[in-house]
C-alpha cells in the first residue's frame, strides 16, 4: 500500500514537472545572418514568446548554406520544446534544389506561421512597360531579350519569375545575382530589366520613381501602393506568391508544447503594434493552426518541384 502511494505521488510529480513548459529559456535557430528581415521577425517574436511564455526566448543566429545549415541543426536537436527553428518561404523551394538531410515534412512539427507577404515586380523606369499585360506583349514579341534579375539560382524571388513565364506563356532572360541588393541596384541602374523585390525593399524605390511597379503577386493589392493592381486581376488567373516565415519544431514535438507556442504567437500576432511593427518590413501578421501551416508547406513543396522541373532550375 505504501509503495503504491509513493508510487502514485512519483506519478503526480512527474505529471506536473511535464506541464511546466518552458522550464528554462527557449532558442529560436535563425538561419540566416543578422540584421535581414528573417532575423527581425525572430527577434519581435522572440520578445513576444518572452512576455508570453513567462520564460526567455533567444534568438540563436546559424547561417550558412543557404540556410539549411541552421534548419539542419535545430530540426536535429532534441524534441524537447528548447529548441525551435524559423523557417522562410524559401524551405519549400529547396528541396527541388538541394538534397535534404531530412524529410522536409516528415522529419518536422510545424508550429505556426507567422508573416505573409506579396512580391512586387518591378521594372526598370526607361522600359516601356506599365502594365503586367504590356509585359507580357513584350516578352512575347521579344523572347528571350527581356532580362530579369534573381536573388540567385534557385532561389523564391528566381522561382516566383519561372512560375510567372510559365503561366504568361513567355521567356525572358535570367541575370542571378548574389543576393537582393545587387539585383535590385541594377535594375535600377537599367543593367536588367525586370525584379520580383520583395514589398519593403522596393516600396521607396517605386515612391522616389527610381523604378515602376507593375504587380502585386498575391491575390490581394496590399495598402502601401493601392493603385498597384495584382497578377491574378492582370490576366494571369491563379497566380499566388507570397513570401513568409514560420516557427518549426523537431519531429515528434509534444502537442501541450505545440499549442502553447502556438497560442502565444497567435495572441501576439493579433495586437495592433505587431501588425505596425511587421508592416515596416513590407509584411503583415499571419497566424492561425498548425495543421494550416502544414497544409502551405505541402502545397508549396509540390508547386516549386514542377516548377523547378519544367523550368529545368538546379543548383550551381
Amino acid at each position: 500500500m505504501r509503495f503504491l502511494f509513493g508510487s502514485l505521488l512519483a506519478a503526480c510529480a512527474l505529471a506536473g514537472h511535464a506541464q511546466q513548459y518552458p522550464a528554462k529559456p527557449v532558442r529560436i535557430v535563425v538561419p540566416f545572418a543578422p540584421g535581414g528581415g528573417s532575423d527581425f521577425i525572430a527577434r519581435f517574436m522572440a520578445q513576444k514568446l518572452t512576455a508570453g511564455l513567462g520564460q526567455q526566448v533567444i534568438v540563436e543566429n546559424k547561417p550558412g548554406a543557404g540556410g539549411m545549415l541552421g534548419i539542419t541543426q535545430g530540426v536535429q536537436s532534441p524534441a524537447d520544446g528548447y529548441t525551435l527553428t524559423l523557417i522562410a518561404s524559401s524551405y519549400t523551394v529547396n528541396p527541388s534544389i538541394y538534397k535534404f538531410a531530412f524529410d522536409p515534412v516528415a522529419d518536422i512539427t510545424p508550429i505556426v506561421q507567422l508573416s505573409q507577404g506579396p512580391l512586387l515586380i518591378v521594372v526598370r523606369p526607361s522600359l516601356a512597360v506599365k502594365s503586367t499585360q504590356e509585359l507580357i506583349a513584350m516578352a512575347k514579341a521579344k523572347p528571350g531579350q527581356i532580362n530579369f534579375a534573381s536573388s540567385g539560382q534557385g532561389s523564391v524571388i528566381h522561382m516566383a519569375t519561372e512560375l510567372f513565364q510559365s503561366m504568361a506563356g513567355i521567356k525572358m532572360n535570367h541575370i542571378p545575382y548574389k543576393g537582393t541588393g545587387p539585383a535590385l541596384t541594377d535594375t535600377i541602374g537599367g543593367q536588367t530589366d525586370v525584379f520580383f523585390s520583395s514589398t519593403a525593399t522596393a516600396v521607396p524605390h517605386v515612391q522616389s520613381g527610381k523604378l515602376r511597379a507593375v504587380a502585386v503577386t498575391s491575390l490581394k493589392r496590399i495598402p502601401a501602393l493601392p493603385n498597384v493592381p495584382t497578377v491574378n486581376e492582370s490576366g494571369v488567373k491563379g497566380y499566388d506568391v507570397i513570401l513568409w516565415h514560420g516557427l518549426i519544431g523537431p519531429k515528434g514535438l509534444p502537442q501541450r508544447v505545440v499549442d502553447r507556442i502556438n497560442a502565444e504567437a497567435n495572441k501576439a500576432l493579433k495586437v495592433k503594434e505587431t501588425a505596425d511593427q511587421l508592416q515596416n518590413d513590407g509584411v503583415a501578421p499571419a497566424g492561425g493552426t498548425p495543421q494550416q501551416f502544414l497544409v502551405q508547406i505541402k502545397k508549396e513543396i509540390g508547386i516549386w518541384r514542377k516548377v523547378a522541373a519544367d523550368a529545368g532550375v538546379k543548383a550551381e
